[in-house]
């Protein structure tokens, strides 16, 4: 036993991770979408097989999630900034302020049960998926507000359902900024720095969050699991390229189809166990 844990549940769970490691990155490679999106859910679904404490799956699950996102971020920032589609200007202005809305969400998940956590993410995974599998993308305006309130309030809003979620910049920003009419790829370039300032004080505040609760496995701080993280984190960076190489050969609008149903469904499921 380690902290209340057997051996062979351990091991189980170490299977798990490489799953939802493996996964994430076979999907984000695939669809180009980030691997937050994809590690909270299947994740969370390794976990509930498991008979993980349910008081506690969901915020491990988001946690160890913004972990993987830190140095994920890190490397995607250096690529997308050689490649000049990383908008500096919107960075400065939107980086306070995301990265106070995911400070908040690391402050207010201690305050959250898992019932909530998996609300926030079912209703705004829903959304995502709702946009992801329509074939015409919603347009909002021709250019952003020009009201300095209005785009920290839109900057503070997605770091906060971000941080909530466990997921980078990119599952919202991108789909925001698209709907203003930025250009898609430096939405893209610069949302790699987003995931940055969100997932750090993010992570932050839920190993905050999570100090001293019980019910975790060994080996973490808060809700953040640290072998959790290191095991998913380079199975999702081995998989990634796979992913991206059998992108090439299946139709793409079919598999964003697919991921968007895929997301739906969790979500459901998810708000189905918290309204049901």
């Amino acid at each position: 036993m380690a902290d209340g844990f057997s051996t062979l549940f351990l091991m189980e769970l170490l299977a798990g991770l490489l799953v939802t490691g493996v996964a994430s990155g076979l999907l984000a490679g695939l669809l180009g979408v980030g691997g937050g999106i994809v590690i909270v859910p299947v994740l969370f679904l390794v976990l509930e097989i498991l008979e993980f404490p349910p008081e506690t799956a969901m915020h491990m699950a988001v946690a160890t999630s913004l972990g993987t996102i830190v140095p994920t971020s890190l490397s995607s920032m250096r690529a997308h900034n050689k490649k000049g589609s990383l908008d500096w200007a919107l960075f400065r202005r939107w980086g306070l302020f995301l990265a106070l809305g995911a400070a908040c969400g690391g402050f207010i998940s201690r305050y959250l049960d898992g019932q909530a956590l998996k609300g926030v993410f079912g209703v705004v995974a829903l959304l995502v998926a709702i946009n992801m599998g329509s074939p015409k993308k919603l347009k909002l305006a021709d250019a952003l507000p020009e009201s300095k309130t209005a785009q920290r309030g839109m900057a503070g809003g997605i770091g906060l359902f971000s941080s909530l979620m466990g997921i980078g910049g990119g599952t919202l920003s991108v789909p925001v900024l698209s709907a203003f009419s930025f250009p898609i790829h430096r939405a893209v370039g610069t949302a790699s720095a987003f995931g940055l300032v969100i997932a750090l004080p993010a992570v932050l505040g839920f190993i905050w969050a999570g100090w001293g609760i019980e019910g975790r496995p060994p080996y973490s701080l808060g809700y953040l699991n640290l072998p959790a993280a290191a095991v998913i984190f380079p199975c999702t960076v081995l998989a990634a390229p796979w992913g991206a190489k059998f992108a090439h050969a299946l139709p793409p609008e079919k598999l964003r189809f697919a991921f968007a149903l895929f997301l739906a469904l969790t979500s459901v499921k998810m708000l189905t166990s918290v309204f049901g």
